[in-house]
């Protein structure tokens, strides 16, 4: 019986245990019209790919404990310096030193506002948001970038005032923790798992 692969880094080195490709036998695809004649094979995989997340790591942890970090540039001899950034960036891409973490949750608990929005009816293979996705960018007071995210409650307008909303209880550790409903919104009509923070 094997196990899902897992990761951990000891010593600066990746350790991984575990199955991370599994083989499933292929079936034969056979022709209704044809009198069941093999035209092909299926061939199933199971893979586990490891994603590093690098210098990015602290913004997916925070996610997961109600807090979104974004980060700012301050070297002075930059031409902005002072930029702040959300989604976060590890590197000023003015002067290109390492950006400062910073705390932006009660600036976006404050002054998020729907930018623009766009609603997809369908989407690609592997999506786990319902559908319709109330895809949103998120535009916050003293952030020079926008961040794109989604909405979970009503429907978007631009302008509206939104309030971030985490998936603290059994967190993802993706990007997807992190969604928007309008202000005012009661955690009674929050998505499964999800929390003001």
């Amino acid at each position: 019986m094997s196990i899902f692969g897992t990761v951990v880094v000891r010593r600066g080195q990746y350790k991984i245990k575990g199955d991370f490709h599994t083989i499933t036998p292929n079936t034969p695809i056979r022709s209704e019209d044809e009198k069941w004649h093999l035209v092909g094979v299926t061939n199933p995989r199971c893979m586990t790919y490891i994603h590093t997340y690098g210098g990015e790591a602290v913004f997916f942890e925070n996610l997961s404990k109600g807090k979104i970090h974004g980060s700012r540039c301050d070297n002075p001899d930059c031409e902005f310096p002072g930029t702040v950034y959300l989604p976060f960036r590890i590197h000023c891409p003015d002067c290109l030193s390492r950006n400062t973490v910073v705390d932006l949750t009660e600036v976006c608990k404050t002054t998020a506002r729907i930018h623009t929005f766009m609603v997809c009816e369908r989407s690609g293979a592997f999506n786990t948001l319902d559908k319709p996705i109330r895809f949103i960018n998120v535009e916050f007071d003293g952030v020079s970038t926008i961040l794109m995210s989604y909405l979970s409650v009503g429907d978007p307008k631009i302008g509206m005032r939104v309030v971030p909303i985490f998936q603290t209880l059994e967190p993802t550790y993706t990007i997807t923790d992190l969604s928007w409903v309008p202000e005012g919104t009661p955690s009674s009509k929050l998505p499964k798992g999800f929390t003001f923070g």
